[in-house]
């Protein structure tokens, strides 16, 4: 009864159960504790290609369904055939040219996407404004990174990745800078680099440029898709819980977005929404259309907590929730004929840490 329960699950509420309850496990690598995105958690391969950021760290593993055992993944005590551990790649093992370990430099996401944040410092942590959510510098403080990653070192770990076959796309994020561009002029060193050795396609995450030039710039420059994140379109959870980025006006975005699409063009630009922060259903659905009609494929991630941060103790949402909400964005996304599986590089492609593709696909 139990194996005729997981045959009927979707692949998208599979993926929705996963990344809301977690997955119990002993004696194995859990995952980066910290980070600027959701941490905390292994990679799983699933049907169709699709895979999944399960958490693994946090305490309300503990209560889930899920649980690994010797590689094999269970539910209650059924084997899940569709759902395998992806191995830790080789390059973690590995040494740029000035002695680095190239873990420290970028990361394996997903199946094949390797992600770096390039400078792992934010200026609302040094304000006391950072998002609540967010360990973008606990890492930085375990010695698990380092704080400004050179273009060459990315370049370096790149060629290894690609070697290995792990490597056919890449995301890099950045911590807010107190800067008109927002640090483009740093993404677009990187990317000169690396596209000077392998033809594969980047993506990068900012905050709203104070001009319009720096989209262009980015743009001229060979990065192929962008991440323009409000985290929330709920105002008393944007106040509360990204202080600093609430100063940053929705007029400000809406242009950003506007520009980015102009040049970025269908399916290239997205806006990640968390769920989970205290936002109610109608803001993200709300704000979900508000992407679509300016052409923005907006990213919805299921809120994690990390340890060490304010929100640590903050239940996840719910699956019936998610399920709920995903289904209708899957269908805002028909309509607004918006494809995140024509999303070239980044996280829409990698798709771990979110069901959106799976919910346009199957829900």
């Amino acid at each position: 009864m139990k194996c005729v329960f997981i045959m009927e699950k979707s692949i998208a509420e599979l993926k929705i159960e996963l990344l809301s309850m977690g997955i119990r496990s002993q004696g194995i690598d859990k995952g980066r504790k910290g980070g600027a995105g959701p941490a905390g958690g292994r990679f799983f391969r699933l049907k169709d290609n699709s895979c999944v950021n399960a958490p693994l760290w946090p305490n309300y593993t503990e209560r889930s369904p899920y649980y690994l055992h010797n590689d094999q993944v269970f539910f209650n005590d059924t084997p899940l055939d569709d759902v395998h551990l992806i191995s830790t790649p080789n390059f973690y093992s590995r040494s740029t040219s000035d002695k680095i370990p190239m873990k420290k430099i970028a990361l394996l996401h997903g199946l094949n996407c390797i992600a770096s944040t390039i400078i792992q410092t934010c200026i609302y942590w040094k304000k006391h404004l950072s998002c609540q959510f967010c360990g973008i510098e606990l890492s930085l403080q375990a010695g698990e990174t380092i704080p400004i990653k050179k273009p060459q070192q990315l370049r370096e770990v790149v060629g290894v990745a690609i070697e290995e076959k792990v490597c056919r796309h890449m995301t890099l994020t950045i911590g807010s800078l107190p800067r008109d561009d927002k640090g483009a002029a740093f993404y677009i060193n990187v990317v000169k680099e690396i596209k000077q050795y392998y033809d594969i396609p980047i993506h990068v995450q900012l905050e709203p440029p104070k001009y319009k030039k720096y989209l262009e710039n980015l743009q001229k420059n060979e990065v192929d898709t962008i991440g323009i994140h409000i985290e929330s379109f709920d105002s008393n959870v944007l106040q509360t819980i990204c202080p600093g980025k609430v100063q940053i006006s929705l007029g400000e975005y809406e242009d950003a977005w506007k520009t980015a699409f102009m040049l970025f063009g269908e399916n290239q630009v997205d806006s990640y929404i968390i769920l989970g922060l205290g936002e109610t259903d109608l803001s993200v659905i709300e704000g979900s259309e508000f992407l679509l009609e300016r052409g923005v494929i907006p990213y919805l991630v299921p809120f994690r907590p990390i340890s060490g941060t304010p929100m640590e103790a903050t239940s996840t949402p719910a699956p019936s929730r998610l399920i709920k909400v995903f289904t209708q964005i899957a269908q805002l996304l028909r309509d607004y004929g918006i494809d995140p599986t024509q999303n070239k590089a980044g996280c829409v492609r990698c798709g771990a840490c979110s069901p959106l593709t799976e919910a346009f696909k199957y829900l």
